[in-house]
C-alpha cells in the first residue's frame, strides 16, 4: 500500500501547509490538479499580516461560461484584466519592506508580479517551487493524472486548510513586523515567515 498524501495547490501556501509537507517529505507526495476548482479557498488566496491587520490577497480567475462551476483546476485561467499583480506587490511591499529579509528575496518574487500568467496552476506551482528552493527544502512531488474521490493509503489534505475553517495548528512564534500594532498572527502565508526569518524559517514550522 502506498504511503503519503495528496495536497491541494495553494497560492503562496500557509506555514501549516509546509509543516504537512515536511512531516510527509519522505513519503509519496501528490498534488491535485484534476479536481473541479473549488471557489473561496486558498487555491487562489493567501493571507499576510499588513500594517492594519490580516490581509487576504486573491488572484482573480476567469469565469468559465456554461461550466456551472465544474472546471478542472488545470484549466482555470487567471483574469488579468484587473491590475491585481500591482496591487499584490504593493501590499507585499507595505507589509514586508521593513522586514529583515524582504530585500534579500524581493528580486526572486518580483517577476511573479510583472509577467502575465495564463493558468493559475502554473503560477502556483512555480511559486511553490521558488519557496521550496529559498527554504532549502528539497521535495519530490508529482501531479494527479485523474480525479479520485478518495485515495487508499494516502492522507487526503485537499479539503483541509480552508479560509473558513479555523485551524488549531500553531507554529513556533517568531518576530513579525507589525506585531506591536496588530498582535502576533500565527499560520500566515509562508512568505511572512520567510521575509521575517530568512534561512532560519523552517525552524519555526
Amino acid at each position: 500500500m502506498e504511503k503519503g498524501a495528496v495536497f491541494p495547490l495553494f497560492y503562496l501556501p500557509s506555514i501549516e501547509f509546509f509543516k504537512n509537507l515536511h512531516h510527509l517529505k519522505d513519503e509519496s507526495i501528490l498534488i491535485e490538479r484534476e479536481e473541479h476548482f473549488p471557489k473561496q479557498t486558498f487555491r487562489n488566496r493567501t493571507r499576510i499580516a499588513g500594517p492594519n491587520g490580516i490581509l487576504d490577497l486573491t488572484v482573480p480567475v476567469k469565469k468559465n461560461k456554461g461550466s456551472q462551476g465544474h472546471t478542472p483546476y488545470k484549466e482555470i485561467r487567471i483574469a488579468n484584466d484587473d491590475d491585481w499583480q500591482r496591487i499584490h506587490w504593493l501590499s507585499l511591499e507595505a507589509s514586508y519592506r521593513s522586514s529583515a529579509y524582504f530585500e534579500f528575496y524581493e528580486d526572486e518574487f518580483l517577476p511573479f508580479y510583472q509577467k502575465k500568467y495564463d493558468f493559475l496552476l502554473d503560477y502556483n506551482q512555480q511559486l511553490l517551487d521558488l519557496l521550496l528552493k529559498l527554504l532549502k527544502f528539497p521535495l519530490s512531488y508529482s501531479f494527479t493524472e485523474a480525479y479520485e474521490k478518495a485515495y487508499l493509503g494516502l492522507v487526503d489534505l485537499r479539503g483541509e486548510m480552508h479560509p473558513k475553517k479555523p485551524s488549531s495548528y500553531q507554529n513556533k512564534p517568531y518576530y513579525q513586523v507589525f506585531e506591536d500594532r496588530i498582535g502576533y498572527q500565527p499560520n500566515l502565508s509562508m512568505i511572512d515567515l520567510l521575509f521575517n526569518q530568512g534561512p532560519q524559517a523552517m525552524k519555526f514550522v
